[in-house]
C-alpha cells in the first residue's frame, strides 16, 4: 500500500472516528442518537452524580443522565429514558450508589399501574437518601463512643465500679453465710419430704385429691347437662312463642298486633270518659242522683210518711192497713 496523502488522511479519520465512538460510549453520548423521553427530578443533594450516569428501574438500565443544573434551591436532574420503559407519573426517583466507591445512579420505582405514563419534561417526585459522608461521620462517632466505653471498663475504672459491690459482700459475709445455710437446710428438708412443700413435691396425695375433684366435677356436670338441655328447650319454646306473637298468631298475637282492638279500646275509653264527664256535670239520671239532693229529700219524706202510717197498724186489719198506707203516700 502506497504511503500517499489520501492513505494518511483515511487512517487519521478512522482513528478519530474510533476515538469519538469510544469517548461517546464513556460519556454516555450515544443517547444523543437514540429516541427517548426526558424526565426531571429535583434533589437536595445529588451525591457526586454526573452527566452520563445510568438511570435504572428495578436494577435494569433504562436511560442516562442528560443534564444537571441548579434551580429553585434544588438540583434538577434531567434524565433521558427509553420509550419502552413504562415510567408512571407517581414514580419516585432516588439517588443510589453501588458499593462505597461505586458509581452513582438514579433509581426509579414502578409507581402505580393506574397512574398515567409520564410524558416529556414530567417532573417526578424525588426521595433524598442519606449522604455517604454523613454516614461515615456517624460511624466515626459510634466508634469513638465504643472506644470511650471500653476505656471506662478497663483497669482501675472497672475496679472502682465493682468496689461498692465487693464492700457490701465483705460487710454482710456472716449474714450471707447464714442465709445460704438456711437455704441449704430448707432444700434438704424438701428433698426428704418434710414440711408442706416437701409433701407437696414428694407425696402424691395432692395429685390423688385433684383427680378425685376432677372426677366429682365431671359427675356433677353430667347431672347439670339435662338441666341445661331443658333450659335450652324452654328457651327455644319461648323464642317460638315470641315469634308467633310478633307474627300476629293466636289470641295474644292478635291482641298485640291487631289495630282493630286498639281502635275499639281507644273508642271505649273515650266514651267512658265522656260518660264520667256528664255524670260529674250532673247530666242524666245517674248524674242527678249523684250531684243533686232532691232524690235524698224525697226519700226522707217518704220514709217519714211510712213511719207515721205504721204507728196505728197494730190494731187494724190487713185491708185497713193497706188503705192507710195508700192514703199516707198519696
Amino acid at each position: 500500500m502506497k504511503n500517499t496523502l489520501e492513505t494518511r488522511l483515511g487512517i487519521f479519520f478512522a482513528v478519530a472516528l474510533i476515538a469519538a465512538v469510544v469517548l461517546l460510549e464513556l460519556l454516555g453520548g450515544r443517547d444523543l442518537f437514540t429516541t427517548g423521553t426526558v424526565l426531571r427530578a429535583r434533589f437536595g443533594n445529588i451525591q457526586e452524580l454526573k452527566v452520563g450516569d445510568p438511570v435504572k428501574m428495578a436494577g435494569v438500565e433504562i436511560g442516562r443522565i442528560q443534564n444537571i443544573e441548579l434551580t429553585a434551591g434544588k438540583v434538577e436532574v434531567r434524565m433521558k429514558v427509553s420509550q419502552r420503559a413504562e415510567v408512571h407519573t407517581d414514580s419516585k426517583a432516588t439517588i443510589r450508589f453501588v458499593g462505597l466507591m461505586g458509581q452513582n445512579f438514579v433509581a426509579l420505582d414502578f409507581g402505580t399501574v393506574t397512574a398515567p405514563i409520564a410524558t416529556q419534561d414530567t417532573l417526578l417526585e424525588s426521595t433524598d437518601q442519606a449522604d455517604l459522608n454523613s454516614l461515615l461521620v456517624k460511624l466515626d462517632q459510634v466508634a469513638s463512643g465504643v472506644d470511650g466505653l471500653t476505656k471506662n471498663f478497663s483497669g482501675e475504672n472497672f475496679g472502682n465500679l465493682l468496689s461498692p459491690l465487693t464492700d457490701f459482700f465483705k460487710d454482710n459475709k456472716p449474714r450471707m453465710s447464714a442465709i445460704l445455710g438456711n437455704v441449704q437446710t430448707m432444700s434438704d428438708q424438701i428433698v426428704q419430704g418434710k414440711g408442706t412443700v416437701g409433701k407437696l413435691i414428694n407425696e402424691d396425695a395432692l395429685y390423688v385429691s385433684a383427680q378425685e375433684a376432677v372426677r366429682r366435677w365431671s359427675t356433677a356436670t353430667d347431672g347439670i347437662k339435662p338441666l341445661v338441655d331443658q333450659a335450652n328447650l324452654t328457651l327455644k319454646t319461648v323464642q317460638t312463642t315470641m315469634a308467633g306473637i310478633n307474627a300476629g298468631d293466636g289470641s295474644l298475637g292478635k291482641l298485640v298486633k291487631d289495630e282493630t282492638l286498639y281502635r275499639e279500646t281507644t273508642e271505649a275509653l273515650a266514651n267512658l270518659r265522656e260518660i264520667f264527664q256528664k255524670i260529674n256535670k250532673g247530666q242524666g239520671t245517674v248524674g242527678k242522683l249523684i250531684n243533686e239532693d232532691t232524690f235524698l229529700k224525697d226519700a226522707r219524706m217518704t220514709l217519714q210518711k211510712v213511719d207515721k202510717a205504721t204507728e196505728g197498724l197494730e190494731d187494724q186489719g190487713p185491708m185497713s192497713v193497706f188503705g192507710i198506707l195508700v192514703n199516707s203516700l198519696f
